[in-house]
């Protein structure tokens, strides 16, 4: 894996580190990732890779069933082909994650989200009886837009504007969301139609995997022990294979399905029905992907790059234009290969929490999910009782940035408190900030502290309360 990773960056070619030193060998690529610096090395990158995307793997699986509308009653014909989509799923993801390792140096895995799926099949497709190719059309174009804004500056602007408690709040109610991830993944908290959410059932066996991982991995996590996670999820995927849980794979490779159903399909309406590009239903499509795309992708890098310790003590991030340009690239190339919106992964603080703090990582992440396209039969041992202890730990360590926000101001503690809470409530990292962003501008105002607030957070406020009104 070592070799795959020097061979992309030697394709990449040419690429400067300090100005000066460009990639030629393992020594150089240790100088560009900055290695020394960030207290890295080659297995530990690995392994962060690798945990990474361990976590993210369950996409390959989701995302063709959610785009499929595969069992949902009376969509014969309206869904997109499941093979094809596993295929541009993969291959947006090494895609969007090798850029972000290679560009961005970020430990940030990438694949199209969870949720925007959804939007995408159930309110577009579904809701809206948008075909399957225009609603890529829309993810198209809301990425093409995200590259010119990109390119300006405009989204690192949005993004280092915010202020830092708010990063903190940001960071932490993402480590709540995806707890509450593994938790429900788990069976352990279910629903119930008079409280919305109860404790499941903890003598089920599937649960009791779940507990099993996640005692282990505490286990390791406090004796220090590195990669406790990537060796936590290995160890429970064997208990679940010998206690009958999990799948023993009867095969380990298999051929490709064919990606000719979807590849180009983004660009049929403007030959077929251009006129329809140009409705106010296009346009809410548009937006939509837009919004979320947006605020999902800050607060992941916001929350992974603190979680890394990779965050200036000004508050901004590095490179935060290359790795919003990275997720606007791979979103094209996931739209024009069959899927729906790309962007960044909360899953990689995973592979954070097992290490990883370099682009290395991402890289790792990337050719993982190359060679998955050939290694599906494996990946579909990889169950939500696997994955689910390493959500509900990392969410744990995210919420050490709580201890960083100022709780005894008012006019900081109580946006802050609306985006932690909201984002696992409202199922949404992007309603999360768009909850607290709204109530900050005047909770600030309302003590005097005016100057304080950036231009840009009186922009957001109206933008936020657009969203609520208009398109949410």
């Amino acid at each position: 894996m070592f070799v795959f990773s020097l061979v992309i960056l030697k394709f990449i070619g040419y690429i400067k580190c300090n100005s000066k030193i460009y990639i030629k060998d393992g020594q150089h690529v240790k100088k560009y990732f900055e290695f020394e610096k960030l207290g890295t090395n080659y297995r530990r990158e690995f392994i962060g890779g690798l945990t990474t995307f361990l976590a993210m793997a369950y996409i390959l699986v989701v995302n063709p069933l959610m785009l499929s509308l595969d069992g949902v009653p009376g969509t014969e014909g309206l869904g997109m082909d499941k093979g094809a989509v596993f295929v541009a799923t993969a291959l947006a993801a090494a895609i969007g994650s090798i850029l972000m390792g290679v560009l961005a140096r970020y430990p940030i895995g990438l694949a199209p989200g969870m949720g925007l799926n959804a939007f995408f099949a159930f309110s577009v497709v579904l809701g809206m009886g948008i075909p399957w190719q225009t609603a890529l059309t829309g993810v198209l174009v809301s990425g093409l837009i995200f590259i010119v804004l990109s390119l300006t500056g405009l989204r690192e602007w949005v993004i280092n504007a915010i202020p830092q408690q708010l990063k903190y709040a940001v960071g932490a109610g993402i480590g709540l969301f995806i707890a509450f991830i593994g938790l429900q993944a788990s069976g352990l908290i279910v629903a119930n139609d008079a409280t919305l959410v109860e404790l499941g059932d903890v003598t089920s066996a599937p649960v009791l995997l779940t507990i099993f991982g996640l005692v282990i991995t505490v286990v390791m996590m406090v004796r220090k022990i590195n990669g406790a996670i990537f060796y936590g999820m290995v160890i429970t995927t064997i208990v679940g294979m010998f206690v009958g849980l999990i799948n023993v794979p009867d095969k380990i490779v298999s051929s490709a399905p064919s990606i000719a159903p979807t590849f180009g399909a983004a660009f049929d309406v403007f030959s077929t029905d251009p006129a329809s590009l140009l409705t106010v239903q296009f346009a809410v499509v548009v937006i939509t992907f837009l919004f979320v795309d947006f605020f999902d992708t800050a607060g992941t890098l916001v929350a992974v790059a603190t979680q890394a310790g990779l965050i200036k003590d000004d508050g901004k991030l590095p490179r935060a234009g290359k790795a919003l340009l990275s997720d606007s690239v791979a979103t094209v190339s996931g739209a024009v290969l069959g899927t729906s919106t790309t962007t960044s992964f909360v899953e990689s603080t995973a592979g954070v929490a097992a290490g990883a703090r370099s682009g290395l990582a991402a890289v790792v992440t990337g050719l993982f999910f190359l060679l998955a396209i050939f290694f599906s039969p494996v990946l579909m041992v990889i169950t939500s009782e696997v994955t689910a202890p390493a959500l509900i730990i990392v969410g744990a360590l995210m919420a050490a940035n709580l201890a960083d926000i100022e709780w005894k101001k008012l006019e900081i503690a109580i946006p802050a408190f609306f985006v932690i809470l909201s984002m696992p409530l409202t199922y949404s990292i992007a309603t999360g900030i768009a909850i607290g962003f709204i109530f900050y501008p005047i909770t600030m105002l309302l003590t005097g502290r005016r100057k304080e607030i950036h231009p840009i957070m009186y922009v957001l406020f109206l933008l936020f309360i657009l969203y609520f009104a208009f398109v949410n």
